[in-house]
């Protein structure tokens, strides 16, 4: 099926498929890619490890640096914990052996009362460093989102056609929750881990050198563990997050075309398609998880190992008198401290990896430059007389592939153009170019005599209004869909714009007028319908230039009349161009201009172009049964 694009603007909103063609024709289909262009679904792209990981973690952590008090705070508090954490095992062999030389009870139930107190003091510290990091951690995620969010309206249509729906929404969740859960959780651990490993070596070695020593030897081991590890999870979680990207697209295609896919039965091709995509995140998330979950039960191997040669050592040492029982006591807890926080370290790692791979792929998003940018001196449009002039205009969608070739027209205020021609011919490349969606490779376009490209983007699209066969509706009542052509328009203005469209009779019968709620894209009224709505919010917006596209092709008759003449009403005074395969809709045109292959090939009236013979003369004859009866409309036309 043919995938969309729609953008709405203050008058309505424009759609082109993927590979930048009118009315769902297809365009070549591009070379093979790392990054596939117009008319590419995403599937293409190469799967790349991390490429800068100490400067994604920076600028990462750049998004803390608003909240640096408050880490401040939290970074103190965790010395804190580690640091009386540490002093428990050291007081716990000193009451082992204050009871094995004295058995002075009351000296044991004052150090076991330290200790008491040594683990509430952490375990208070541990809940307010949890609330500040929420508090913080969140704000910042807030930020990140936000600024991608902003960031992703000011890309142009081409960003758009090389991304799939899906994939951009995964960057939005699955990437941000992968960023969320490291800030939000892992902050305090990572820094308490490091703090605590730090702390055991430095007590172990304070207690004794040789058992420190021998407590190392296993060091080596697993720093080699969780680096080999880590290298491979990062690549792993980053392949995992761009196949469930691809999958997410696949899953909202879908939806988006279940009508076509019941229509056609094609159920079973689509459960096989998902199917296959589904097996593939399977067998990437299967191997990225494998990796990860190498660390724990490695590391726990290597932790007794490690408590295995301090009991030997540290045994004999006893026999020898060399240390005393509480000292290996407080070893072996050090040693089962000296692996958690390892074993803690490398559980992060992995989540860090990705955290990385996400923090990549959205970073990869806000480095996207738009296309289409404001000049510093770019210039504002309010009142215009409606003048558009195309001279010279060059455009391709893919280079060395033209789609409109040194096209030249003028419309004069007040015209009505209307744009004829084969599907693909570049009818609707031409509006989307006039609406700056996409900038011209060479020549100029013009209003008012002003080139586009020295105009405020945000301006020359409010004065601009676009009515489409297949309408865009948010789901929300009626009068906010209307509303959406200027949100500042009053009740009373959306239900005037409302009759001037003739829609106000069929929205009064709907069962709460105008504050029905509306379903998805508008599905719970009728195509001319949804057409009514759309014509009404371009008149509530008030546009200088009107862009109608196929907006009565798919409409029964009776309809037809009514949205013809809504559109009648919006059109006067204005400057319009209608894109039109039924013909007898645009007879009255001030100018026909046809076109095929990206050219003007014939311009003219009705009547002219008739009596030339040509191409549009036989276009209009394919659309009657015989040459008689076209004779018969053009002498009615006289």
């Amino acid at each position: 099926m043919v995938k969309k694009q729609e953008l709405s603007n203050d008058g309505g909103a424009v759609r082109s498929d993927h590979n930048g063609n009118e009315d769902g024709s297809k365009g070549k289909e591009p070379p093979a890619a790392s990054v596939p262009g117009p008319g590419g679904r995403g599937r293409g792209v190469r799967i790349e490890k991390a490429k800068d990981v100490k400067g994604t973690l920076a600028r990462l952590l750049a998004y803390l640096k608003p909240f640096r008090v408050a880490l401040g705070i939290v970074i103190l508090l965790v010395v804190v914990s580690a640091v009386l954490d540490l002093l428990a095992p050291a007081l716990m062999g000193q009451a082992i052996d204050v009871l094995i030389d004295t058995r002075d009870m009351s000296a044991v139930l004052r150090i076991l009362g330290l200790m008491l107190g040594l683990y509430l003091t952490s375990w208070g510290a541990g809940l307010v460093q949890g609330l500040l990091v929420a508090h913080f951690s969140q704000r910042a995620m807030q930020g990140l989102r936000q600024e991608l969010f902003e960031h992703i309206q000011t890309l142009s249509l081409s960003f758009y056609d090389r991304h799939p729906h899906g994939e951009l929404m995964s960057r939005l969740t699955n990437d941000m929750q992968a960023i969320s859960s490291v800030l939000t959780q892992n902050v305090t651990s990572l820094i308490s881990g490091f703090l605590t490993l730090a702390g055991v070596v430095v007590m172990m070695f304070l207690i004794n050198s040789w058992l420190a020593l021998a407590s190392m030897v296993v060091l080596p081991a697993m720093l080699g563990l969780v680096g080999f590890v880590g290298k491979r999870t990062r690549t792993g979680f980053r392949e995992y997050q761009m196949q469930l990207g691809v999958l997410n697209g696949q899953l909202e295609e879908m939806f988006s075309g279940q009508k076509v896919i019941l229509a056609f039965g094609q159920e079973g091709a689509v459960l096989d398609s998902f199917e296959r995509s589904n097996h593939l995140v399977r067998d990437v998330g299967t191997r990225a998880m494998t990796y990860s979950l190498l660390v724990p039960p490695l590391m726990g191997i290597m932790s007794n190992a490690n408590v295995a040669i301090i009991a030997g050592l540290g045994g004999w040492m006893t026999l020898q008198g060399l240390a005393t029982v509480g000292t290996i006591a407080a070893f072996y807890n050090y040693s089962r401290r000296f692996a958690a926080p390892l074993r803690q370290l490398g559980d992060l790692y992995n989540q860090m990896q990705s955290a990385i791979a996400g923090a990549e792929r959205i970073f990869e998003v806000l480095d996207e430059q738009p296309e289409i940018s404001d000049t510093l001196d770019a210039q504002g449009l309010e009142e215009i007389r409606g003048e558009v002039v195309f001279d010279r205009v060059q455009f391709s969608y893919v280079p060395g592939v033209p789609v409109i070739k040194g096209m030249n027209f003028r419309a004069e205020p007040g015209q009505t153009i209307a744009l004829v021609g084969p599907t693909g011919a570049g009818k609707t490349t031409m509006v989307n170019l006039l609406s700056r969606f996409y900038d011209i490779e060479d020549g100029e376009i013009l209003v008012d005599g002003t080139p586009i490209r020295a105009l405020q983007k945000h301006t020359l699209r409010r004065r601009l209004g676009v009515v489409l066969q297949d309408t865009f509706l948010f789901s929300d009542t009626v009068m906010e869909n209307i509303r959406y052509g200027r949100l500042d328009a009053t009740d009373d203005e959306v239900v005037t714009a409302a009759r001037l469209a003739n829609a106000h009779q069929f929205i009064a019968r709907l069962p709460q007028g105008y504050q029905t709620k509306l379903s998805e894209r508008g599905s719970n009224l009728s195509q001319g319908q949804r057409q009514l709505l759309a014509i009404a919010r371009a008149v509530l917006a008030d546009p200088a230039i009107l862009i109608l596209d196929e907006a009565t092709s798919s409409v029964d008759t009776r309809t037809e009349v009514q949205i013809q003449a809504g559109l009648l009403r919006l059109m006067e005074g204005r400057t319009s161009f209608v894109i039109a395969h039924r013909l007898s809709t645009i007879r009255d045109a001030d100018q026909l201009l046809v076109i095929d292959g990206g050219e003007i090939i014939e311009r003219g009236s009705h009547e002219d172009l008739l009596a030339k013979g040509g191409f549009y003369y036989n276009l209009y004859a394919s659309q009657f049964k015989g040459r008689t009866e076209l004779l018969a409309v053009g002498e009615a036309a006289d």
